[in-house]
């Protein structure tokens, strides 16, 4: 489990599938759960020490419905990942909903260098396997598998 100031973002998940890295990932908000499920990408990805924050990305996305905005948001940043050839380590995320859920994102990252990244696993896509974002009492949590 991967533990930050003692607060728990997200954790992998264990022989769930076979080509796929499941995990969780949570947050107080909406805003505190898409960021955190978009570190546990960037770090199946990469190690994020040696990943510099050199050049920063901006995009919005809306949907009616959270779970395919987050679906959305992390396929956006495999698309930014795999166009741009880039590994990223920082994201902020702003949520706002009107009829519709409206999100803005800022990942921060650098070009794919192997000569100065440790880069880990290469994720293919986010799959709709077991797929979802619920609110748990105070908190909210996402499972997601991302096919590698």
């Amino acid at each position: 489990m991967n533990i930050n100031n003692d607060k728990k973002r997200y954790k992998f998940l264990e022989d769930v599938a076979i080509a796929d890295i499941a995990y969780e990932a949570y947050g107080k908000d909406l805003n505190e759960l898409f960021e955190n499920a978009a570190l546990a990408v960037f770090e199946l990805s990469a190690d994020l020490k040696t990943v510099d924050a050199k050049e920063k990305i901006e995009f919005g996305l809306e949907n009616e419905k959270i779970d395919n905005l987050l679906y959305d948001f992390l396929s956006e940043i495999l698309f930014l990942k795999d166009s741009k050839y880039m590994v990223f380590n920082k994201v902020k995320v702003e949520i706002k909903q009107n009829k519709k859920y409206n999100l803005k994102a800022i990942v921060e990252g650098d070009n794919i260098n192997p000569q100065k990244q440790r880069l880990e696993n290469d994720i293919k896509a986010v799959t709709m396997h077991m797929f979802e974002v619920k609110k748990e009492k105070n908190m909210w949590k996402a499972v997601v598998v991302v096919d590698i």
